[in-house]
């Protein structure tokens, strides 16, 4: 059916714009289509982007529905508007209705703000919006949709380009700002504004959180990696296992981990988890959402990353990173492979993964975590 998708919506703008639109366009739309790590540091150059509006407009950001649990840290007057990207592809009757809302919208400027964007979907709402200006940045290399996404690039207004593939997702965002703008200005480090951060827990203890889960399975490392790290940490610290009930549910090997009594699991939202984040005196997880939500709140984050984004995403550029990220990975000859892994897996791991060095991990913990306080200190 998906062949058929730029004939459907053709028909339906058609039929969608025998509603007359009387008043003229105003606001913004910012179309956002990542997941929730790329929403969090989107997050970050938010701000800069409200200066597209001008006095009185709203601004609204579109963001797919599974990523929507980040959008609270989007400024309080910005309008989100969720899509469910799946259903939009295989549900023509809802497909038609977004589109229909997104027209009646009326906006005066659209921006797609993504460097992999998809014709039928992220692409396809930019253009069912029928906005007096439309513009982009130009679009990754995809060669299943080649031809598509370039007839795609000549019906945008304007498109920025971004420069070469391997270039850091914050630095390519702070320059297409630059450019929609008129500015130029030094990137934005990863941190979030002080105002949408809520107020920091208060923890009983000094507390280390760990997020050993990821959404991409081959990107976690073993349970065995995880007991030699809990050996550095000093005993009187607490650790929080984060994730979701359906991850240890799904890989049981690691309820292990929670057999000590200082070790305990807290599963909940990213909104209620933040604060907690905040108080923690480290944060180490795998490349995922948690790690990014740390490190822009300000966190002493370790990264134990793969190397499959090298280059775009971790370990961050040193123009965008804060003093609190780090991050480990095995270098590999096909790094930066942007999860588009070409080698066998080794036990159930990414090859990078599985290679991560465990002396190097524990003595980077141990450095984070500083020397033992005196006694009297």
């Amino acid at each position: 059916m998906a062949t058929f998708l730029p004939l459907i919506d053709r028909i339906t703008g058609l039929l969608g714009r025998r509603v007359r639109r009387r008043d003229a366009p105003s606001g913004v739309l910012l179309i956002s289509a990542g997941g929730l790590g790329d929403t969090v540091l989107f997050s970050v150059i938010l701000p800069r982007l409200l200066g597209l509006a001008v006095e009185g407009e709203t601004v609204t950001v579109l963001v797919r529905s599974d990523a929507a649990k980040m959008t609270f840290l989007f400024p309080a007057d910005v309008t989100v508007e969720t899509v469910d990207f799946p259903r939009l592809l295989r549900d023509l009757r809802y497909r038609a209705g977004i589109m229909a809302r997104l027209y009646r919208a009326n906006y005066r400027m659209v921006v797609s703000t993504d460097h992999l964007r998809h014709p039928w979907l992220d692409e396809a709402l930019a253009f069912a919006t029928a906005a007096p200006r439309t513009l982009a940045m130009m679009a990754r290399d995809w060669p299943k949709y080649a031809n598509r996404l370039a007839a795609n690039a000549r019906r945008f207004d304007d498109v920025f380009d971004g420069g070469p593939a391997h270039t850091d997702k914050l630095v390519r965002w702070s320059r297409f700002a630059d450019w929609l703008l008129g500015e130029q200005s030094t990137p934005s480090r990863v941190a979030l504004p002080v105002s949408v951060l809520p107020q920091k827990a208060e923890l009983e203890a000094p507390t280390a959180f760990v997020q050993p889960f990821s959404a991409v399975a081959l990107k976690q490392s073993p349970v065995e990696l995880y007991r030699r790290i809990f050996k550095v940490i000093p005993d009187e610290w607490r650790i929080v296992l984060t994730g979701t009930p359906d991850d240890l549910r799904r890989q049981p090997e690691y309820q292990e981990l929670l057999a000590p009594p200082r070790i305990q699991f807290d599963g909940a939202p990213f909104a209620e988890l933040l604060p907690r984040l905040m108080a923690a005196r480290l944060v180490i997880s795998v490349d995922t959402a948690l790690m990014h939500l740390a490190v822009a709140a300000g966190t002493p984050t370790l990264c134990l990353a793969s190397a499959a984004y090298v280059g775009e995403i971790v370990p961050y550029d040193d123009v965008v990173r804060p003093t609190n990220a780090h991050a480990i990975y095995t270098p590999m000859p096909c790094q930066g492979c942007l999860g588009n892994c070409s080698l066998p897996a080794e036990n159930a791991m990414f090859p990078c993964v599985a290679r991560l060095d465990v002396a190097h991990v524990t003595a980077e913990v141990a450095r984070l975590i500083g020397p033992p306080a005196r006694d009297g200190a």
